[in-house]
């Protein structure tokens, strides 16, 4: 259930936000901003509810969950009622018993995965059973997805299902460059960023040098393409065919599912500050989506 805060002030250019009504969405108990390379006081101290303008704010809470409205059969209802009301307990802290902010959480024996050998092996069976019968079926990789918070993950996990795809993988590598405004003084600056360097970047937001794919596999855009037609970052598509120069997939998420489109390569150039240059990616604006990240979800 998420807390929406309403940032409501009068029409005076001295007030905050110039006396505009601001809306603020998400749980902050469930993703916290997002803070490279730093500890949990930063990340706390950068959340909303740390700012100054937090004690003029007022919190509405939405209290329907249509999440249980969804389901037809009282059975699920409840099991899905269960579920929501030790999420929310988990996320203000009432599980565990009374503790500091650190604390023992034993989680419900049906959500665990049993098998401790090879457990990423076991979540692909459970997520997606039959998984080679239904490799034409887009309905079947519209309605599930894994989650989990890390990319490395993520990537284990896309890799695991890519190899269970009968057939040949394509294989799609980028054109990496620096941009003009990086001068180059001399030899040892051009083997430094030298493209073998530039194509084994992996930042956030951006396609890796190397894709690999296969017709009927899941994908994600990563970059605003045609927001009128619904493909915007995020937009999930399953892939119909494997083109030389674009891709054809089949939409199946968002406002436009079962609409038909083509990726092309498109150019791309990171915002990642850690990188002390700016150089271009030319690459489809995609990355393979049997699972993703929480904060992408």
């Amino acid at each position: 259930m998420n807390d929406i805060v309403n940032a409501r002030r009068s029409g005076d250019s001295q007030m905050l936000f110039g006396g505009k009504v601001i809306v603020f969405g998400g749980d902050f108990r469930q993703i916290m901003p997002v803070i490279p390379n730093t500890g949990r006081q930063n990340i706390v101290n950068a959340s909303l509810s740390s700012s100054y303008i937090w004690e003029k704010c007022k919190v509405l809470r939405l209290t329907k969950n249509i999440r249980l409205t969804a389901n037809s059969e009282i059975s699920e209802i409840k099991q899905t009622r269960n579920f929501t009301k030790w999420i929310l307990d988990l996320g203000e802290g009432k599980v565990g018993g009374d503790n500091d902010g650190e604390a023992v959480i034993e989680i419900p024996h049906d959500l665990l995965i049993s098998d401790s050998v090879d457990p990423i092996s076991a979540l692909i069976k459970f997520f997606y059973p039959s998984i080679l019968e239904n490799i034409n079926n887009s309905a079947y990789f519209q309605e599930r997805a894994i989650l989990a918070p890390k990319s490395e993950v993520i990537q284990e996990i896309n890799d695991c299902l890519l190899l269970l795809f009968p057939g040949e993988e394509k294989k799609y590598l980028s054109s990496d460059t620096l941009c003009e405004s990086e001068h180059l003084h001399d030899e040892f600056d051009k083997a430094l960023y030298s493209p073998d360097v530039l194509n084994g970047l992996k930042l956030s937001g951006i396609p890796n040098h190397k894709i690999l794919l296969e017709v009927g596999v899941p994908i994600m855009l990563l970059m605003n393409i045609d927001q009128k037609s619904g493909l915007c970052n995020g937009t999930r598509l399953w892939v119909l065919t494997l083109g030389n120069r674009v891709i054809e997939a089949h939409v199946i998420s968002g406002i436009n599912i079962g609409s038909r489109t083509f990726i092309p390569r498109m150019s791309l150039t990171p915002t990642d500050k850690r990188i002390p240059f700016k150089f271009q990616r030319r690459q489809f604006p995609i990355v393979v989506c049997f699972s993703m990240t929480i904060n992408k979800s």
